[in-house]
């Protein structure tokens, strides 16, 4: 018998509404627990959020390219190199990506790879299926690189804050790649799920259906039920314990997979995101997390606050199905 469990419990929150006259009114809060890690996370009613805040990308494109390190003028000179020992070129190139050490690392191996030195501006909808799959690639070969010379450090993962929101000190739009020898807070839980439970919370996802996006090339798409951020997408990949061990078929479905998660993150509203692709060596499991990001209203409010921070509980008011029934045609959609 499956030992996973969707775990969900709803309260009802009563006050006095100042708006209605003082009336008596009920609100309902949805507490759900995640089958493989344990977190919780807060389902509010929709609408409890103003929607995210839309920024002016091309006006802050010109204010930063004039001194951007990444752009094609810059890279060369203002970005570090590789070891010798790792990279005899100092730098990694696939397709328009250029990878290059984190000038301040985060991890034993630290690396930021470019999707184009001449691409100082991408919104969500022009990271192309090509553009990603060529990042990723890089990052892959940062990873057999890394462990070519350092066998030690095994806990890989590729990672993105895209755009400030989303917690990016350079305006210029990359991915980050890790390498160290002990794994994350993140890494560490998911290597204590077993893997026949994480083939069993997908075949629930299958045969429940409600969160289930797409199931194709060796990977499923879901939306996740205990949302770690803002419509959260997860994809889990058979078969591969580490992002280094990616086939170049399996990154081109991620890449598609990942174009389509962000164009449902643009008609959401959304201009930024998340992503972390991580996995379990010893236990052949590979997942994939995309979260928006955004500022609200006026004010430009954090999506993080002490419940995200403090609590490890994030509080969303978009519920996980129905992320799921606008992606689905994104999904049926790519190409």
């Amino acid at each position: 018998m499956s030992r996973i469990a969707f775990e969900r419990e709803i309260f009802e929150a009563e006050l006095l509404d100042p708006y209605h006259g003082f009336a008596p009114t009920r609100t309902k809060v949805e507490a759900r627990r995640d089958p493989l890690t344990g977190h919780s996370a807060r389902i509010l009613p929709a609408g409890s959020f103003p929607p995210p805040a839309r920024h002016d990308l091309e006006r802050l494109a010109a204010e930063t390219r004039k001194t951007c390190p990444f752009c094609a003028e810059r890279i060369e000179e203002e970005t570090p190199r590789l070891p010798p020992a790792v990279n005899r070129d100092g730098r990694i190139r696939a397709g328009e990506a250029v990878l290059f050490p984190n000038l301040v690392p985060y991890a034993k191996w630290s690396s930021v790879s470019v999707y184009s030195p001449e691409r100082h501006l991408l919104s969500l909808p022009d990271l192309t299926p090509s553009l990603v799959a060529a990042n990723l690639l890089a990052q892959r070969a940062f990873g057999r690189a890394v462990l070519a010379f350092d066998p030690t450090s095994q806990w890989i993962s590729v990672n993105a804050n895209h755009l400030p929101p989303a917690g990016s000190s350079i305006f210029h739009p990359h991915l980050q790649g890790s390498a160290n020898p002990l794994p994350t807070t993140m890494q560490h839980l998911l290597a204590a799920v077993p893997p026949a439970d994480v083939r069993a919370y997908v075949a629930a996802e299958r045969d429940d259906g409600t969160r289930l996006l797409a199931s194709s090339g060796g990977i499923d798409w879901v939306a996740s039920f205990a949302p770690l951020g803002p419509a959260e997408i997860c994809a889990f990949a058979a078969g591969v314990g580490s992002p280094h061990d990616l086939e170049d078929a399996l990154v081109e479905e991620l890449a598609r997979g990942i174009s389509a998660v962000l164009g449902v993150y643009d008609r959401l509203g959304f201009q930024s995101f998340n992503l972390a692709l991580y996995g379990v060596p010893a236990a052949q499991t590979l997942l994939l997390r995309i979260v928006a990001r955004g500022y609200f209203g006026a004010a430009e409010r954090s999506d993080a606050m002490w419940s995200e921070r403090l609590q490890w509980e994030a509080a969303t008011d978009l519920a996980p199905e129905h992320v799921a029934e606008l992606a689905r045609p994104a999904f049926a959609r790519r190409g």
